[in-house]
């Protein structure tokens, strides 16, 4: 059986957000990653995802679906956006659009989600998993296909659901477990790239 491939080079890291960049930030304070994020891009404007990266001096973008007659043009802006960057694997942190087969086609891309999928797909994970009395929910790293929420599941770490939490809490919590899971994802596929 042939090695798997092993790079010295820093794996390159498109980031996407669309809100503060919490998981931008894990990324960015991670202690001698074996990647680099080389560009930061937002579905909106005045995300304090750009902003933390705009303060580290990485290159940033903002590439808004109302700019464009339709939502095909969005993608097929957002793939040249990210391909002048030339990133190994594009980083979904919190980005709250669903991807088009024009990244999709060109670019590997992996998600983070706040909870243990195959359960709880779509934009209201904790409240949805809140609601349906789970006693234990988590987050999942998944590798992004055309659907929402379905690709292979790279990783997964579980929560325990307290008896009094709410949304606010909960994800919280699940947060701090994401963002330990996205680094040590991160870190395994650098070190590991026969997923390119």
């Amino acid at each position: 059986m042939a090695a798997a491939p092993v790079s010295d080079a820093p794996l390159r890291l498109a980031v996407l957000v669309s809100g503060s960049g919490t998981n931008l930030q894990a990324l960015l304070d991670a202690d001698a990653p074996p990647f680099e994020v080389v560009v930061v891009g937002a579905d909106r404007d005045g995300t304090g995802g750009v902003e933390r990266a705009g303060a580290r001096g990485i290159p940033t973008f903002v590439c808004r679906v109302p700019d464009f007659d339709t939502r095909e043009d969005w993608d097929a802006a957002l793939a040249r956006l990210l391909a002048e960057h030339g990133p190994d694997l594009v980083v979904s942190a919190g980005f709250m659009k669903v991807l088009g087969p024009e990244v999709l086609d060109t670019l590997r891309v992996v998600n983070t989600h706040p909870a243990l999928l195959p359960s709880f797909p779509g934009a209201h994970g904790v409240r949805d998993a809140l609601a349906h009395g789970v006693r234990v929910t988590g987050c999942t790293c998944h590798w992004v296909d055309a659907g929402v929420d379905t690709g292979p599941i790279i990783d997964q770490r579980a929560v325990r659901v307290e008896d009094d939490d709410d949304v606010v809490s909960l994800h919280e919590r699940i947060k701090v477990q994401e963002r330990a899971m996205l680094v040590e994802v991160l870190s395994r596929l650098a070190a590991d790239r026969s997923w390119r």
